[in-house]
């Protein structure tokens, strides 16, 4: 964005979140919004790609499509059906580390609603006939996946940076293990995976009233409570066995065919999300170096030296460990340059001190950033539930403290020192040649 936000002085509390453990470990978390005109219903899962065994490689994504071809009680497009009769819409993603499958209804549905997504979610029928054909429809998403170029590219530096971590591979998974997946090894995730402390539903919306009575005698509270034997929950027994996120710093080229325009990518490691306050800096600084025409990189690559097409940094906030992921595109013959002058900006950024003015704009920007992503309904139980499902009893605006905590002098000694060239995985991609 090139244009700053408008000053945005206090620190509010934000609508107030309402945290409550069910009896086998599953969350609710709720936000009250009088005035909205619909209610978001999020169930959130420890369900993604990161917990993937051998040979699974792409069963979460998977799963996510079957859910939605029916349940022992809904019959393939019987839900969207429904949900639509009821004013509502409905949709799913699937990352890393969860999925979360979601409702958008009318305050009036909720309880309608809440029944039909947690059915759908937590008793999929994973028929033998929409199995196969689902299949066919996942191996199809892989193949125009990998006739994107730029997905292509995003890919091999994920691959780079985290070799043999399951960070490194494509969330939609491997057509080798696809192929050979079938329904009861589908359930056997599905079972493994959906136990009480691993789920989490997020309301946001006009309160219907008594909802949470609903959910406390629904299907989530019959959830199983997960493994305790060893006294840990089935959550606590799966991470335990979890390793440090690898990293490899290195730098490699590579071509790409129909990619438009070269590529510089670097990756650094970053805080994992249950660091807030690390993730914060991680913000700020990268704000610092390419949010707008007055950071450092955009103000010298593209406005000053107009060497770039475009350039940015990004931090993706992960569980195992969050990375920060410089891009910057531009024609070929100015690599050479652009890598050269990138490293000669991030060097300056650890060598000499930031600017207050520096910080309290990145302060601005991204703080403002985060208040107007809490706009609506779904932003809101979407928030709300990435977090609760991991634990995490966060107000919403608690991440504007964590900004608060950063001085310009600790921004440059603990997070730029980190966003050095000798330390990332860099990726240079170039188009490849036309035969």
């Amino acid at each position: 964005m090139g244009l700053c936000h408008g000053t945005l002085k206090a620190i509010s509390s934000g609508p107030a979140l309402e945290h409550l453990t069910l009896s086998n470990g599953s969350t609710l978390v709720s936000a009250d919004l009088p005035g909205a005109s619909l209610t978001c219903l999020d169930f959130w899962c420890q369900g993604g790609s990161f917990w993937e065994r051998d040979g699974e490689e792409g069963i979460a994504h998977f799963l996510e499509h079957m859910v939605f071809k029916g349940s022992e009680r809904l019959k393939p497009g019987d839900f969207d059906r429904q949900i639509e009769a009821l004013g509502g819409s409905s949709n799913a993603a699937t990352g890393f580390d969860d999925v979360h499958f979601h409702v958008l209804v009318p305050p009036r549905e909720s309880k309608a609603a809440l029944d039909l997504l947690l059915d759908l979610v937590l008793h999929p029928s994973l028929d033998e006939d929409s199995f196969a054909m689902e299949r066919e429809v996942v191996l199809e998403e892989i193949s125009q996946y990998r006739d994107q170029p730029d997905d292509l590219v995003f890919q091999k530096v994920l691959e780079l940076s985290f070799p043999g971590h399951p960070y490194g591979r494509p969330v939609l998974g491997l057509d080798s293990s696809l192929k050979t997946m079938n329904p009861k090894g589908m359930r056997r995730y599905h079972q493994r995976r959906y136990q009480g402390p691993n789920c989490c539903l997020a309301v946001a919306g006009a309160n219907p009233g008594d909802l949470v009575t609903e959910i406390q005698g629904s299907a989530l509270a019959a959830l199983p409570g997960g493994a305790i034997a060893s006294g840990q929950s089935s959550t606590e027994a799966d991470t335990s066995s979890a390793e440090q996120l690898p990293f490899q710093s290195r730098r490699e080229c590579h071509s790409f065919p129909r990619l438009e325009s070269a590529r510089l990518l670097m990756v650094w490691p970053a805080a994992a999300a249950a660091d807030p306050i690390g993730v914060a800096g991680a913000d700020l600084a990268t704000t610092i170096l390419s949010e707008g025409r007055r950071s450092r990189l955009v103000q010298r690559l593209r406005e000053d030296l107009q060497i770039v097409e475009s350039i940015d940094m990004d931090v993706t906030t992960l569980e195992q460990g969050s990375l920060v992921m410089l891009e910057a595109c531009c024609p070929e013959e100015q690599l050479d340059r652009v890598e050269q002058e990138i490293r000669q900006e991030l060097r300056r950024s650890a060598e000499e001190p930031l600017l207050e003015e520096e910080r309290n704009r990145a302060l601005q920007l991204v703080g403002n950033g985060y208040r107007f992503s809490l706009e609506a309904p779904g932003s809101v139980a979407a928030c709300a539930g990435s977090q609760a499902v991991w634990g995490r009893q966060r107000q919403l605006l608690e991440p504007l403290h964590d900004l608060e905590q950063w001085s310009a002098t600790s921004l440059q000694e603990f997070v730029m020192q980190k966003l050095q060239p000798e330390q990332a995985c860099t990726l240079i991609a170039r188009p490849a040649e036309t035969p």
